[in-house]
C-alpha cells in the first residue's frame, strides 16, 4: 500500500466555517494524519509512493462524520448487533467515528473491568474508530474516576427504566453522586431524559409497557407524553445550575430530545451560560406520528416519534442552535423482538436501526429547509467531535487532523434497498425510502474503509481503532 493518499476535489467543504472550494488533501498513512491541504490553484507534489483519488464533478468532499450515539451491543447481545456489522454500516454512511453506548452489551460499561471486556471484544473488528461512553447506575459512583482515567468520553444514565435489567435507572441522589465525581472535568454526563413526576414510582414505566389496544401507534405515543421529558429536563437543568452557581460545574447533555415543549427551558438554560448541550435524532427530524401505521413497530423508539408540528419545532431549534447536533441512536434488535407479526407496540423493543442513513436523511429533509452542507458538517462532524473531546483530531479537514474523509453525491437520489443495508438485522423504517446524498467512499485516517464502487465494499482488514486517549 502506498504511504501517501492524495484526494483531489473540485468541491470540498473543509469545515463549517469554510466556503466550498477546490482542494487537494494529502494524508500520511504512517501516521493517519493530514500532512498538507492545498486550496484553489495550490498544488501538492505527487511521489511514486502516492495513491491518488480524483473526485468526479458531482462528488463533494467533507470531513468524516462522528455519530456520538450508537449501540453496538457486543459482547452479550451480538444477535442484535456487533462491532463488525455496526461499524461497517457506519462506514457505509460516511461515518469515521462512532461513540458506543454503555448498554445494551452484557456486561454494561459501568466498571473498568467491564470496559476491558468490551475492548477485547472490539479488537480487530472495527471498520471505523470507536470511542466509548461509560454508564451511571445505582451504586457504581466509585467506579467512575477509574473509567475516566481509562478514557471513556463521559457517562450516560437513565432517569426511567432502560428496558434491560443490567442497566437500571438512577434517582436524583444517585445523579448527584455521579456529578460529584465529575466536577471540573471536561467530560460530560448524558441523560436519557424521561422521568415520571414521582421518582419512587419510576419503575412503573419502561420502554416496554403494554397499554390497552397496543397495536395502535397513538396508544404508544400517549403512553410517552412530552411531560416525561420535561420532568427530566427540568431536573437536569436545576442540577446543572446548582453545581454551576456553586463554582463546581459539570457538563450535562440531553440525549435524543423528542419533546419540543422542553425547548423554552433549554433556551433559557443556555442563555444563562449553563454547561448544557442537547442532541436530537434523525428519525425525529424525518418521520411524524401521523404517518406511522398501526402495527408498524419498527418505528418504535423511546422517547417516541411525535407529531409533524413537533418535528418542525425541533427543526427550528436545530437551525437556531438550541439543539447542538444530531445522532442516529442506532439501537437495533432481532426481528423477533420487534413483534412485527403481532404489531404490539407495548411489547416491541424500542429502538431504530439507522446508523448507515443519517447523512442522507438529514440532507434530504434539510435541503428543503435551506440547510447547507456547512450546516451538515457542523451538526454531524464538528460539534459531536467537540462534545466527545476528540475535536483536536476529528471534525474538520486540516493539517494535523486525522485523515477522516467522506466522499458523497449530495444531488444523487438513491433507494435504500435491503441488500445494501450493512447492519446485522435488516429491519429499519428507512428501507424502501428514496433519499438524496449517496455516500461513495469513506476514508478513516487515510485508509479506505468503504468504497461503493467495488463489489466487496469494505477492507478485508478492519481499519478502525479504539479511542481512549
Amino acid at each position: 500500500m502506498s504511504r501517501w493518499l492524495l484526494v483531489k476535489a473540485q468541491k470540498a467543504i473543509l469545515s463549517s466555517q469554510d466556503n466550498a472550494c477546490t482542494a487537494s488533501v494529502l494524508v500520511d498513512r504512517t501516521t493517519g494524519k493530514i500532512a498538507q491541504v492545498a486550496t484553489g490553484n495550490g498544488t501538492i507534489a505527487v511521489t511514486d509512493d502516492t495513491e491518488v483519488i480524483e473526485l468526479e464533478n458531482d462528488q463533494v468532499l467533507i470531513p468524516g462524520l462522528v455519530d456520538a450515539h450508537v449501540h453496538l451491543n457486543e459482547p452479550g447481545r451480538t444477535d442484535w448487533e456487533g462491532f463488525e456489522t455496526g461499524t461497517k454500516a457506519a462506514a457505509a454512511g460516511g461515518i469515521c467515528t462512532v461513540i458506543d453506548m454503555p448498554l445494551n452489551a452484557i456486561p454494561p460499561t459501568t466498571t473498568v473491568e467491564n470496559l476491558d471486556i468490551k475492548l477485547a471484544a472490539a479488537s480487530g473488528q472495527c471498520h471505523v474508530d470507536v470511542g466509548f461512553w461509560g454508564g451511571v447506575i445505582p451504586d457504581n459512583a466509585e467506579h467512575l474516576p477509574g473509567l475516566l482515567e481509562r478514557g471513556v468520553r463521559g457517562f450516560k444514565c437513565f432517569l426511567i427504566e432502560s428496558g434491560v435489567d443490567e442497566f437500571p435507572c438512577v434517582n436524583e441522589a444517585e445523579v448527584r453522586l455521579a456529578m460529584d465525581k465529575m466536577v471540573g472535568s471536561d467530560k460530560v454526563l448524558l441523560f436519557h431524559a424521561e422521568m415520571e413526576s414521582d421518582m419512587p414510582d419510576v419503575e412503573q414505566l419502561s420502554c416496554h409497557t403494554t397499554t390497552a389496544d397496543s397495536r395502535t401507534y397513538s396508544s404508544f405515543l400517549n403512553s410517552r407524553p412530552q411531560k416525561l421529558e420535561t420532568n427530566a429536563i427540568d431536573m437536569i437543568i436545576r442540577l446543572t445550575r446548582e453545581y454551576y452557581q456553586q463554582g463546581k460545574p459539570v457538563n450535562t447533555h440531553i440525549v435524543h430530545l423528542s419533546a419540543a415543549s422542553a425547548l423554552p427551558s433549554i433556551r433559557a438554560a443556555k442563555a444563562e451560560g449553563l454547561p448544557l448541550t442537547v442532541e436530537t435524532c434523525f428519525h425525529y427530524l424525518n418521520f411524524s406520528a401521523e404517518a406511522i401505521e398501526d402495527g408498524a413497530t419498527h418505528f418504535k423508539c423511546c422517547p417516541p416519534i411525535r407529531e409533524a408540528a413537533n418535528r418542525e419545532l425541533l427543526w427550528a431549534a436545530l437551525l437556531d442552535g438550541t439543539i447542538d447536533y444530531v445522532v442516529s441512536d442506532h439501537s437495533p434488535c432481532t426481528a423477533q423482538l420487534k413483534k412485527l407479526e403481532a404489531g404490539d407496540f407495548g411489547q416491541a423493543w424500542g429502538g431504530i436501526a439507522s446508523v448507515q442513513f443519517g447523512l442522507p436523511v438529514l440532507w434530504s429533509e434539510g435541503r428543503t429547509r435551506g440547510v447547507t452542507i456547512q450546516n451538515i458538517v457542523h451538526w454531524l462532524s464538528e460539534v459531536p467531535a467537540q462534545r466527545t473531546q476528540i475535536h483536536d483530531r476529528k471534525g474538520r479537514i486540516a493539517v494535523g487532523y486525522d485523515g477522516d474523509l467522506c466522499i458523497w453525491r449530495p444531488e444523487a437520489p438513491f433507494e435504500i434497498k435491503i441488500n445494501e443495508v450493512h447492519f446485522k438485522n435488516k429491519l429499519s423504517p428507512y428501507i424502501g425510502h428514496t433519499l438524496y446524498g449517496a455516500v461513495d467512499r469513506t476514508i478513516v485516517r487515510g485508509e479506505i474503509a468503504f468504497d461503493r464502487s467495488i463489489p466487496e465494499r469494505f477492507q478485508q482488514k478492519p481499519v478502525g481503532q479504539a479511542l481512549l486517549a
